[in-house]
């Protein structure tokens, strides 16, 4: 069977934007009618199967009772049910045309690598540090080893012929209030780390912000580290719909999501997960999300053939279909790769195991992110959307950047902190919405 990186690099030399939607249901059959949904929506379409969130925090007995008791789960509890029962879901849809990846959102996902590994399930997503610290309160330390052995685990799969690829998380994470160089960086970092226990299929992860032209110079950023420190890797760049409040009226839903593809194309993504009309009230119905995909897959064609570079007419999937390299640069350099650069090469100073590196340089601030109140992360950093929609930081605390700042002026405060948050939902919705 064709391995998940394999196949979105042959869609990338056919010039195409891979699509991907956030796809969960507890029940087995409805899970199947999902994928086979996907399979069928857009030209390109990867399967998901995203996970509850009994099994993301290891309580498969949890999810057991929820199943027997009839409750509709967030997600499918890959572990809760039986082998069986899941490989005749996927009896029939994954194959060669359309590999399917689990997400999860783990910290210490080492049953549920075994199930994924049992199962021949080789794709799947997440990160030591990125599906650590959001999500509660697990030592970074306890994350850092247990994602040791879940990429070794993963890693050794590969021995069967098909390569396993796994997705770093770090692009993303409270991404829509963590400035972009940090986001790029930990992405970064993430990927470094897969490649110390043995991936060779890795994915750059980034999520859509407020700013496209801020958005379009991380992406570049991401190109440019990425080629720099993954060489000999299969690796491509994932871009995420955006990840904070989602607009509520279909129109602007719609919206955010085609300028999303848009700036998949023009910055040269090879692979886009989507977000549907209703994000803002709900998990999504298999139609919501077809309907997202085939949205975003217009959205994608119209962008491929309207860009210009260089003052001419420039057919943006030539350039996926060389590799994703050759792409419209940024409009400008306001540092977010100087950024970058700058904590990767003080974080990997630290220590040659790279996973050890990362856990100093929490302790010492050289990574910390805004806003997120885990035990191991410094909180000496604060940023906020400026009015040009543009992540900037108030305080950069410890970080180990060219020029740090620190905060000034008037207190930045809880109405100050809703308002960025509610920005790009307001931005789309420009008229007020009851709820």
């Amino acid at each position: 069977m064709t391995a998940f990186g394999r196949f979105v690099a042959d869609v990338r030399a056919a010039g195409r934007l891979v699509l991907q939607p956030r796809m969960g249901f507890g029940d087995a059959a409805h899970m199947r009618r999902g994928l086979a949904a996907t399979k069928t929506a857009a030209p390109a379409t990867v399967g998901t199967i995203t996970l509850d969130s009994y099994t993301r925090l290891g309580d498969h007995d949890g999810a057991r009772r929820m199943l027997a008791a009839g409750v509709e789960l967030n997600g499918y509890p890959i572990v809760a049910h039986d082998a069986g029962t899941t490989l005749a879901m996927l009896d029939g849809i994954r194959d060669d045309a359309f590999p399917v990846q689990v997400r999860h959102g783990s910290p210490t996902p080492d049953r549920l690598f075994r199930r994924l590994c049992d199962l021949g399930l080789t794709a799947t997503e997440g990160g030591p540090v990125s599906y650590c610290l959001p999500y509660g309160r697990t030592p970074l330390r306890e994350s850092r080893r247990s994602w040791e052995r879940c990429c070794r685990m993963l890693a050794d799969t590969g021995e069967s012929g098909v390569e396993p690829h796994l997705e770093t998380f770090g692009g993303c994470m409270l991404g829509q209030l963590c400035p972009p160089g940090l986001l790029v960086a930990i992405s970064v970092l993430e990927a470094l780390f897969f490649r110390r226990y043995g991936l060779r299929s890795v994915s750059l992860s980034y999520a859509q912000q407020a700013s496209p032209a801020q958005d379009h110079e991380a992406l570049h950023a991401l190109r440019h580290l990425g080629d720099r420190f993954l060489s000999g890797l299969d690796w491509h760049i994932v871009l995420y719909a955006y990840m904070g409040l989602y607009p509520r009226t279909r129109s602007g839903a719609e919206a955010l999501l085609a300028d999303a593809a848009g700036l998949a194309v023009r910055g040269g993504a090879t692979r886009l997960i989507v977000k549907t009309t209703a994000e803002s009230a709900r998990i999504p119905t298999i139609a919501e999300n077809v309907a997202a995909l085939r949205h975003a897959a217009s959205a994608a064609h119209d962008a491929a053939t309207s860009v210009m570079y260089d003052a001419a007419v420039y057919d943006a999937a030539a350039s996926v279909a060389q590799n994703a390299r050759v792409v419209a640069p940024p409009a400008s350099d306001t540092g977010v790769l100087a950024e970058a650069t700058a904590i990767v090469e003080a974080v990997l100073d630290l220590d040659d195991d790279v996973g050890k590196a990362m856990e100093r340089a929490f302790r010492r601030g050289y990574l910390d992110i805004p806003y997120c109140p885990h035990p191991d992360n410094a909180g000496r950093t604060s940023s906020y959307l400026d009015h040009d929609d543009r992540l900037r930081w108030r305080d950069t605390g410890r970080l180990p950047v060219a020029e740090p700042r620190r905060a000034a002026g008037r207190h930045f405060g809880t109405a100050d902190l809703l308002e960025c948050l509610t920005r790009v939902r307001r931005k789309y919705d420009p008229i007020e919405v009851s709820t």
